[in-house]
């Protein structure tokens, strides 16, 4: 019998819909019933919402303190630049939401208006939504089971009011769990642009990475290319290149032509991010 992959055990196994990875995903129902049951409706409510939502772009990466957030941050900022561009940045890491200090919205709060939850706008045209802005203090704990963190993504794409939007961006946690189920299947029948996966140049992150680059090809997900973050420290003082982060096997750019996707570009790593 064939392995059951980590994760998603696809629709074809016995396990479809029973295994602990189904646990909340919108398909449960339907997996483990056959042709029978009926989908999660919500999927049909996001995609009637994301008719106004041009591109949607998941940020990726198999491992943590890759600088996912901070990317993710960047992207919708750059993209923002243009005052004719609508961007969105919604953050789904549900245990260690981050964007709002990044984005400099610590204490904001999420109103509710008619047509739903507004974003949280930094400019005009950048609008932000996270779990942070739900929490009461930026210390409060979220200890969620898979099926609420599950109900709360559910929320943040079928409940918000995005309006007309050039540019979705997802930022999400480390991994290959619920959350990112979750916004993949939730977001089946909308259409996502694909996947931007961050890395930074030592084997212990491209170990990770590589299992994050394989659950997208097992979920159908478009890989756009991979972004090599903290590639490099230039020294402000003396423009020296040192490599905080030694690429032993290559870096992202062999495995990328390893693997033949795209490798996006370099970051380097500068102290005035995370100033």
């Amino acid at each position: 019998m064939e392995e059951v992959p980590q994760g998603c055990p696809g629709t074809g196994s016995a396990q479809a819909g029973r295994g602990a990875s189904c646990q909340g995903c919108p398909n449960q129902r339907l997996c483990a019933s056959g042709a029978g049951a009926a989908p999660d409706p919500a999927i049909e409510e996001i995609k009637e919402k994301m008719k106004t939502v041009k591109h949607k772009i998941l940020v990726l990466s198999g491992k943590g303190g890759v600088g996912k957030s901070t990317f993710s941050a960047h992207l919708a900022h750059g993209l923002a630049e243009d005052e004719n561009t609508q961007v969105a940045l919604l953050d789904i890491d549900i245990c260690g939401p981050s964007i709002p200090k990044i984005m400099g919205l610590e204490g904001e709060q999420v109103h509710q208006s008619g047509s739903g939850w507004s974003p949280v706008f930094v400019e005009d045209n950048l609008g932000v939504m996270s779990v942070g802005f739900l929490l009461s203090s930026p210390d409060d704990a979220v200890i969620w089971r898979g099926p609420k963190k599950n109900g709360m993504i559910k929320q943040f794409l079928r409940d918000v009011d995005w309006g007309e939007v050039d540019y979705l961006i997802v930022d999400t946690p480390p991994g290959t769990s619920d959350e990112h189920l979750s916004a993949v299947q939730y977001l089946s029948a909308a259409h996502i642009d694909g996947a931007v996966i961050i890395t930074t140049p030592q084997e212990v992150s491209l170990q990770d990475v590589r299992k994050e680059i394989n659950f997208c090809h097992k979920v159908k997900l478009p890989i756009i290319g991979v972004v090599e973050n903290m590639s490099v420290f230039i020294c402000p003082k003396c423009k020296k290149e040192s490599q905080i982060f030694p690429p032993t096997t290559g870096g992202a750019e062999v495995m990328c032509q390893d693997l033949k996707i795209p490798l996006l570009g370099k970051v380097p790593l500068d102290p005035h991010i995370g100033g």
